[in-house]
């Protein structure tokens, strides 16, 4: 296993596919499940991008071995590059995830706003992958709303119109003077 391939491998931990994990699939496989030219296949691994786990091409005759972890890798560049992320921006967030020594890329979720990758770490903070890890925070309005909801009805509060039932009930008194005097 070369050392990008090992690196690679650190993004994907558990037993979460149900095939095999010591089944490889050839290039012409690969490409057709992932969604991408061969031509991409071999550009993304002889760049280092996504490189085959199980056995990689040395010289001729030899064919690449991809795992179930690369051609779900491999899908997931597609569907970046399908949203408008540059090969370049994919490349950055995937590296800073493998030097972050991020686990199991199956529980990361990545989004992406058409410039950047993020990775969200928690209900209210993703890092930007495109840009080093930038750490940015996230405010749930329905959250900061229900919050301040179930505060707020343990509080006294003052109506600012009045009520029409308590206007036309006779056993409110104040309210029967007060309008008696607007008159």
């Amino acid at each position: 296993m070369t050392k990008k391939a090992a690196l690679q491998e650190v993004l994907f931990d558990g037993d979460f596919a149900p095939v095999p994990s010591d089944t490889g699939y050839r290039g012409p496989i690969a490409h057709r499940v992932a969604g991408i030219t061969y031509r991409q296949l071999d550009y993304w691994a002889r760049t280092g991008l996504v490189v085959p786990s199980i056995r990689n091409a040395e010289g001729s005759g030899t064919q690449r071995l991809y795992s179930f972890r690369d051609i779900l890798l491999l899908r997931v560049v597609k569907r970046f590059l399908d949203v408008g992320i540059s090969l370049q921006q994919i490349r950055v967030a995937i590296e800073h995830l493998r030097e972050r020594g991020v686990d199991d890329l199956t529980e990361l979720t990545l989004v992406s706003d058409g410039f950047s990758v993020y990775e969200v770490t928690s209900a209210n903070e993703l890092f930007d992958l495109s840009r080093g890890g930038q750490g940015m925070f996230m405010i749930s309005v329905s959250s900061v709303w229900r919050e301040l909801e179930g505060t707020l009805s343990e509080l006294p509060g003052e109506r600012t119109v009045e009520d029409e039932a308590l206007v036309d009930d006779p056993a409110d008194e104040l309210a029967a003077r007060r309008r008696s005097r607007a008159v």
